[in-house]
């Protein structure tokens, strides 16, 4: 089969996509290549100062156009603020690529609203920013919506009883992999609601394998291992990119790399755990991450 790469996205000329996390590593080179292909993107990140000077990185002479708006997925108040200024600035979105995260923090921490951190900021904070900016997405025709998770979902466990680790001893392996699950629970939910409403939006899912970014930065023995061994940003950012622009892509697909586990190589389409697909537990996810966020999802009521 023939490798997929950058060369293989169609045009994204009148297209507008939010990257979140783009400023650096994946999200930054999904952000480079849709605006290469003619997208205008939006780079929406915590940190703005980077944001912007990641905007100037990537503004190509004949492309897209590139903005910045600012976004702190462990705010629901800037999640907010966020899909407000969008849905005053922008007509519509064509793609919504749920790319930012945390990784293994060296022990508990809490978002603004009192949330373990990876939950808060991998789940729950991408839940809430897809329900403000569903209404916009669902006006383009071809949307789409792409979760970036990971491997470290097959040893992730939705603890109802202790969802923000506040209870038991903090695991942060354990943690992840909980927000990791959650984000392939969220992604195959998602599509199954549109799907019921009669939405024409594509939810799929992505991970980037063993990719080397600044993700595994409170991972020490990721990030001498990774600077030896795992891929550069620009090949782990395919999947995200696969997934936002192959024509072939249907909802509930999932893309990770080609080769052995899955930790390096080429996209194509994979496989999750047999809890990812656990209807009952997505549903009952849905509802407690409503309930925490505030998320409405109006529309597939």
């Amino acid at each position: 089969m023939a490798r997929w790469t950058e060369r293989d996205i169609p045009s994204q000329r009148g297209r507008t996509a939010v990257v979140t996390g783009a400023n650096s590593g994946i999200g930054f080179e999904t952000a480079r290549a849709l605006a290469e292909k003619g997208a205008r993107v939006l780079l929406a990140c915590r940190n703005s100062s980077k944001a912007e000077e990641a905007a100037r990185r990537i503004r190509p002479a004949d492309g897209g156009a590139v903005d910045v708006v600012e976004l702190d997925l462990g705010s629901l108040g800037s999640v907010r603020a966020c899909c407000a200024r969008l849905n005053e600035t922008v007509d519509g979105i064509d793609l919504v690529v749920c790319n930012a995260g945390v990784m293994m923090p060296p022990g508990r921490r809490e978002t603004a609203d009192g949330f373990e951190l990876q939950l808060g900021t991998n789940h729950l904070g991408h839940f809430a920013l897809v329900d403000g900016l569903l209404d916009k997405v669902q006006t383009r025709d071809g949307s789409r919506v792409v979760v970036v998770a990971s491997t470290a979902h097959k040893f992730g466990k939705i603890d109802f009883s202790d969802l923000q680790w506040e209870q038991r001893k903090f695991k942060r392996w354990a943690s992840y992999g909980q927000s990791k699950l959650a984000n392939l629970l969220f992604t195959y939910e998602l599509a199954r609601r549109l799907e019921r409403a009669g939405s024409s939006t594509i939810v799929a899912a992505s991970h980037p394998g063993w990719t080397n970014t600044n993700l595994q930065r409170d991972v020490s023995s990721f990030q001498w291992m990774g600077a030896l061994l795992a891929m550069k940003a620009p090949q782990g950012a395919l999947p995200s990119l696969h997934a936002a622009t192959a024509p072939d892509v249907r909802s509930g697909d999932y893309f990770g790399p080609d080769g052995m586990g899955e930790m390096r190589g080429w996209p194509k389409k994979v496989q999750s755990t047999p809890a990812s697909h656990d209807r009952a537990v997505a549903e009952r996810l849905w509802d407690v991450s409503c309930e925490l966020t505030g998320a409405r999802y109006a529309a597939l009521s």
